[in-house]
Formats: structure tokens, C-alpha cells, sequence
């Protein structure tokens, strides 16, 4: 195995066998996008009573891809971890992703199909996450951020951040249940800080406001959201409910009792269509609720739980970690490198996104950048070439693609697919 390993040094793309997670919140069977490109990927069975969550591109040890021999007199029987792949094969990444990250490939790709809602959840930053897997390595795992970015395939809806200091004000009117958990005295402690108060004024009180809702007791947060409930399914007889009062109320068909569904309010509401996206920085709030999307993120698994989930909520590091930023969303509509292509540019180093549609008959070019890609085919049928190397790829493949190698994509019925990569703007400093 590792002689093969040793001649793959060249420019060339390679084969990936791919992870798939099965969450109690996925797709369940065929139904699944994550499903569907790890059966076409692997050759995998699929079970059709299963939840499909997660088709996973990358190193991470919870979920690894494996690189195959698929090179002439190779095996599709030989294959290494793609972690190990690069360690014996360091020059694949280029020299100024190699200088910053070490061997080790610094962003992680996914496939997310979402039934139902995941945990209102956040990411620790980079410090707080060395801490945090220091004093609890079971619970945090990584010591690395997790910033993210999803990319839209079908409507998707999301959970992201908090509303503006006005549209919050407004939940107390709108909701006088929330006063029930939080007290008269620390809603008015809010009420009171405007945008003059000064940025530290505000999120101080936001902070303390979110503290207090969600250290409420079990029986206090049961018999509030019961009484909203209640509220709504008689106000909905009268008046139409908005968007925001018919989702939560899908929250708690889904997650009854949980502090996560009045947590809700607070936040922003986004839907996408597909091809937009949103990112989310280090120790933002955010929950994805239905839909299917690319994910992109800086590799890491590490989650502080915060509602909307049956598993360990650490709410004292959830309530000091918070940005507490206020206000909307920016959205991501992708610009054009060339006709067929897009590209998504968070402001992380570790990634970026494209997406390239591309025409029967029709080509196009990846040019050369220096650092590693790896690309997903979502849908139909082409070939990839670099210099005399030519691979016919189809829904489900996924190829890495060292660094300084120029990918040539022709389609020969509908092709689409995505790549993941190193932030370009990175690449380019000086």
C-alpha cells in the first residue's frame, strides 16, 4: 500500500470513499441526499428505515474518507485514510497550506439532509475550544474552531444568530410568556438599553437576559410553553399566524418541554433557496430546522448545545461564549468566475465554496491554485482531465485534487458539482 502511496506526488486527481452519519434527525432512506451520494460513492447498502444525516469529505477522525488506487494495475481493494494519504504525501497540500496547518487538510465538506431540527447549538472559538478539550476531552473532542458555511440544495431553513435590538424588544410584546421565565425586572434591565447605550451595554443585557431564560427550571419552561402554545392554537382561529409563530410551534410538536423552542424567538428566522448560502462565525447561535445543503467548515466537531435536544446542554460555557451580535443575516448569492461557475467566499482562511452547473457537451476550467480541493459531483455525468489523466465522474464521486493542478471538466449529460478549497483571498496574501 505504501508504494502506491509514494508515486502520489503527482498532479492527479484521486478517488475518495466516503463516511455517511446516521443522526435521529436525517432523511430517512433514499429520501436522503446524504444517503443517496454515499450509496452511489461507497456501493454502500442503504437501509430504508435509517435517518441519513451526514455524508462526510475530509479527514476528520469521526467520519474519514479513504483514498483509493484507482490508477493503472491498482485495486479498488487498496485504499489508506486520506489523513494518512497526506502525511506520506505532505507537497499534495502546497507550501503555504502545509506552513499554516500542518499535514493535515484544514477544512471539512459535507452533505446535510434535515428532517427535522438540529440543537440550537454553538461553536467555541479557537482558544475556548483548547480549553474546553483540555477539561473535557470526552464531551469536546477537538481543540480547533468550527466556523461554517451552508449552501443551500433545496429550500432550507435555519436558526442564525440573534434579531435586531428592536425586533427583540417587540418579543416581549408579542410573546408575554417569555416575562414568565425571565422576571419583570430583568425584561425591564433590557427594555431600557438602547442603541445610544453603547455596543457593551447592550450585549451585557442581552446576556444576562439569555442567562436567565435559559437557566429557568424544567417545570417553569414546561408550563410557559404550554401556555404559548395554547396562546397560539386559539389566536391562529382569528388571525394568521407569522412565519416565525408557526415554525416554533413545529419546534415543540418536535421537541415538547424544551427551552429551545422559546429560545427561538430570539433568533433570526432565515429561509434559503437553493444556491444562496450563510456562514456562521465562532460562538454564534444557530440551529438548522429542514432542507438539504453543502456544508463547509473548518475541521472540527465540537458543539456547546443550547435547546432543541435531549443531550447534554452546557449552558454557564453556552452564556459567556456568545458574540451576543444583533441584527440580520448576510446572505451569500455565489459570484461568477466564468458562465458555469459560482463562487461562495466566507471570511474564514479555511474554505471556500464553488458551484459549477454545467450544460451537456459544455467544458470548463479549474485553473491551478495553490492549495487542495476536493470536488463532489451532485448530479449527472462528465469527465475530469489533467494532462493525459482522464476520469469519467458521475453523481456520487469525490476526488481530491492536489495543490497546482489544472482541472478540465467537460459534461457529458447535465453535470453539476461542488468544490471545496482553501479561502482564495488566503492564498493570495502576500
Amino acid at each position: 500500500m505504501k508504494n502506491w502511496a509514494e508515486k502520489s506526488t503527482k498532479n492527479e486527481p484521486w478517488r475518495l470513499k466516503c463516511s455517511v452519519h446516521i443522526y435521529d434527525w436525517g432523511r430517512i432512506g433514499k429520501e436522503s441526499k446524504a444517503a443517496r451520494l454515499f450509496l452511489l460513492n461507497s456501493g454502500s447498502e442503504i437501509q430504508q428505515d435509517e435517518p441519513y444525516a451526514e455524508f462526510w469529505m475530509g479527514t476528520h477522525e469521526s467520519g474519514p474518507s479513504f483514498v483509493i488506487n484507482n490508477r493503472k494495475g491498482g485495486s479498488e481493494s487498496e485504499f489508506m485514510t486520506l489523513k494518512s494519504w497526506i502525511l506520506e504525501n505532505p507537497s499534495v497540500l502546497g507550501h503555504k497550506v502545509l506552513k499554516r496547518w500542518g499535514a493535515d487538510l484544514p477544512f471539512l465538506f459535507k452533505v446535510l439532509s434535515v428532517a427535522k431540527p438540529l440543537s440550537i447549538q454553538a461553536h467555541p472559538d479557537k482558544e475556548l475550544a483548547r480549553t474546553l478539550n483540555k477539561l473535557q476531552p470526552t464531551i469536546y473532542k477537538d481543540n480547533n474552531h468550527k466556523p461554517e458555511m451552508a449552501l443551500a440544495l433545496t429550500e432550507f431553513e435555519a436558526l442564525c444568530g440573534f434579531v435586531s435590538l428592536k425586533e427583540l424588544k417587540s418579543v416581549f410584546l408579542t410573546v408575554p410568556e417569555i416575562l414568565e421565565l425571565i422576571g419583570n425586572d430583568e425584561a425591564d434591565q433590557f427594555l431600557n438599553v438602547n442603541e445610544e447605550s453603547g455596543e457593551k451595554k447592550v450585549k451585557a443585557a442581552l446576556q444576562s437576559l439569555v442567562t436567565q431564560l435559559m437557566s429557568a427550571s424544567e417545570r417553569s419552561i414546561s408550563e410557559t410553553i404550554y401556555k404559548m402554545k395554547r396562546r397560539l392554537d386559539m389566536e391562529k382561529k382569528v388571525r394568521q399566524l407569522t412565519d416565525k409563530e408557526q415554525m416554533v410551534l413545529r419546534l415543540e410538536k418536535q421537541y415538547p418541554a424544551d427551552i429551545g423552542v422559546m429560545f427561538a424567538f430570539f433568533l433570526n428566522y432565515v429561509k434559503l433557496n437553493h444556491g444562496e448560502a450563510l456562514y456562521l462565525g465562532a460562538n454564534e447561535p444557530h440551529a438548522y430546522l429542514s432542507g438539504e445543503c453543502i456544508e463547509c467548515m473548518a475541521t472540527s466537531d465540537n458543539v456547546v448545545r443550547a435547546g432543541l435536544t435531549s443531550k447534554y446542554r452546557d449552558i454557564q460555557n453556552l452564556c459567556s461564549m456568545l458574540t451576543y451580535r444583533q441584527g440580520p443575516l448576510e446572505i451569500l448569492h455565489g459570484f461568477p468566475l466564468n458562465p458555469y461557475t459560482k463562487r461562495y467566499l466566507p471570511p474564514f482562511d479555511e474554505f471556500e465554496v464553488d458551484h459549477c452547473i454545467l450544460p451537456e457537451g459544455m467544458s470548463t476550467i479549474f485553473p491551478p491554485v495553490p492549495g487542495p480541493s476536493i470536488f463532489l459531483v451532485i448530479a449527472g455525468e462528465g469527465t475530469m482531465q489533467t494532462g493525459s489523466f482522464v476520469e469519467t465522474i458521475s453523481e456520487g464521486a469525490v476526488l481530491f485534487v492536489p495543490a497546482d493542478t489544472e482541472i478540465i471538466v467537460t459534461s457529458i449529460e447535465g453535470l453539476q458539482l461542488h468544490r471545496a478549497g482553501i479561502n482564495s483571498r488566503f492564498l493570495l496574501e502576500n
